[in-house]
């Protein structure tokens, strides 16, 4: 399946003779899930940036369904129809007074009907659960909710692919599931997610696939493949996902089962055994911890 936005060899540097990409290489299929993660400075924000078309690479070339992007207007109007990328911190990205009119923004100058306008602003506002927000001031809101009209600005374009930079940065935990569950249902109405986080856990749980972006380049792979490479992760200054290590215990203990959520874990083993009872590892109640003496 020819990817929709694809990396081929991008280089890119800020400083000569310091390359922040060198020969990166990434693929976005539709409807596959794909988790970024890297340390701090490692690129993934360059990497979102030139497959957006905000940055020139170097060196290489970002293709739309299978076309290098030429980068004049009408090229670059075309990326962005299809891949809106939202920023991580949502001030970059706001900067009309009032919510409707910001996620108005990209529909009016994609020169659309005010009827399609409003269906659009209302779709995308619905889609985040911030219809009641319509009419507020941009300034007033909090960061969170600031976050959920970045979103919806960039749902209004009605992209493919929705490439989201640190998406749950700032975010409170219950925050972060409440974006979780909206990324699902727009997965569910056809509009691709890709985020970069530093959190392991959570692409272990919500991604397909997994790209780490460490010395330049980019290795890409099924999610479970990547998180139980520990040197890779060592490599990217990343720590442990637990769910690896979880899978290999249930495995020992004759499971076959993959939770990927601690919630998922909690449902497989069921309530704590009474005394004397054998747990789904083949430690007896009462046993961790005992001490002689």
């Amino acid at each position: 399946m020819t990817p929709v936005l694809e990396a081929r060899g991008l280089t890119f540097a800020y400083e000569t003779d310091r390359p922040v990409l060198d020969g990166a290489d990434l693929a976005l299929h539709p409807g596959r899930r794909v988790a970024v993660l890297g340390p701090n400075g490692g690129g993934k924000t360059t990497l979102f940036r030139l497959l957006a078309g905000a940055l020139a690479p170097a060196a290489g070339a970002v293709l739309l369904d299978g076309v290098p992007v030429v980068r004049n207007r009408r090229g670059l109007t075309a990326l962005r129809t299809q891949a809106q990328l939202v920023l991580q911190d949502p001030d970059d990205q706001l900067f009309s007074a009032g919510v409707a009119q910001d996620v108005s923004f990209g529909p009016v100058n994609l020169g659309l009907p005010p009827d399609e306008v409003r269906s659009r602003v209302d779709g995308a506002l619905a889609a985040l659960g911030i219809g009641a927000l319509a009419d507020r001031p941009t300034h007033l809101l909090s960061f969170g909710q600031k976050k959920r009209v970045a979103i919806a600005g960039a749902v209004a374009m009605a992209p493919r692919l929705l490439v989201l930079d640190e998406p749950t940065a700032g975010l409170d935990p219950a925050g972060v599931e409440e974006l979780l569950d909206t990324l699902v249902g727009l997965h569910a109405a056809g509009t691709t997610p890709v985020l970069s986080t530093h959190d392991v856990d959570l692409a272990q749980r919500w991604a397909d696939e997994v790209a780490v972006v460490a010395d330049g380049r980019v290795v890409t792979g099924e999610a479970s493949a990547v998180l139980g490479d520990a040197a890779l992760l060592r490599s990217a200054r990343l720590g442990p996902a637990w769910a690896p290590a979880v899978h290999r215990l249930l495995a020992r203990a004759g499971s076959s089962a993959r939770p990927r959520t601690a919630a998922a874990l909690h449902e497989l083993l069921g309530p704590p055994p009474t005394s004397g009872v054998p747990s789904a590892f083949g430690i007896t109640a009462g046993s961790a911890g005992e001490t002689s003496g």
